[in-house]
């Protein structure tokens, strides 16, 4: 059986080391790249096209979920992986709703993640037993509810979200534009519809708005 090319992306050298150490343990993976960013691991993912993409929630310029909407956009056959500390149901919901394949927590990496990357490798999801419970919560609280509930920000564009996580990182109007390859002017606008649809009236309201909602780490 060919090895697994697994492809690593968090802002903290320290994890990546742990990740990179812990699966290049195991004979059957190899990590084939690492990324710091979240715009790192869209690119990186597209051109080395790996099995696997471990992705950290929070990461500057582009944040976990987001980045991995972009890559499962473009490919759809990889398998995306989210290791984070977080463990709300509201975001445990929208990781689902995204379309990840597994979500293990970080204090359970050591024990789990080289199960949960073969698990992968066969086509099915996993989830450690913690996040399993919350996702079955979130279930059944739509199922109460008779209906889906939408995350807190589904009324952002995806363009919208990146524009307001450059934002709130505290990027200028002209420093997202030229990251994001847009205007300057396009910035103003879609900064305009994110302060009009959250009901801000500040940066300082979106910078708390994005720690709030996992979107940035303060």
């Amino acid at each position: 059986m060919s090895r697994l090319r697994i492809l690593v992306a968090d802002d903290h050298e320290v994890v990546r080391a742990g990740v990179r150490s812990l699966l290049e343990s195991q004979p059957d993976c190899e990590i084939c790249g690492e990324a710091v960013t979240g715009r790192q691991a869209v690119a990186l993912a597209q051109q080395l096209a790996p099995d696997i993409v471990i992705l950290d929630i929070t990461m500057p310029e582009a944040n976990g979920l987001d980045a991995a909407r972009q890559i499962l956009k473009t490919l759809p056959d990889v398998r995306v992986l989210i290791l984070s500390v977080h463990e709300s149901e509201e975001l445990v919901r929208e990781i689902l709703d995204m379309g990840a394949h597994g979500y293990i927590l970080k204090s359970d990496a050591g024990r789990e993640l080289a199960a949960a990357v073969r698990t992968l490798r066969k086509g099915e999801s996993f989830f450690t037993s913690r996040v399993a419970q919350i996702a079955l919560r979130a279930h059944l609280n739509r199922r109460h509810d008779g209906r889906a509930s939408p995350t807190s920000d589904s009324t952002l564009t995806p363009r919208e979200r990146q524009v307001l996580q450059l934002l709130a990182e505290g990027k200028s109007n002209k420093e997202t534009a030229t990251a994001l390859g847009i205007s300057v002017a396009t910035v103003e606008t879609h900064r305009a519809n994110i302060m009009h649809k959250l009901g801000a009236h500040s940066i300082a309201e979106l910078v708390h708005y994005a720690v709030r909602h996992k979107i940035i780490t303060p």
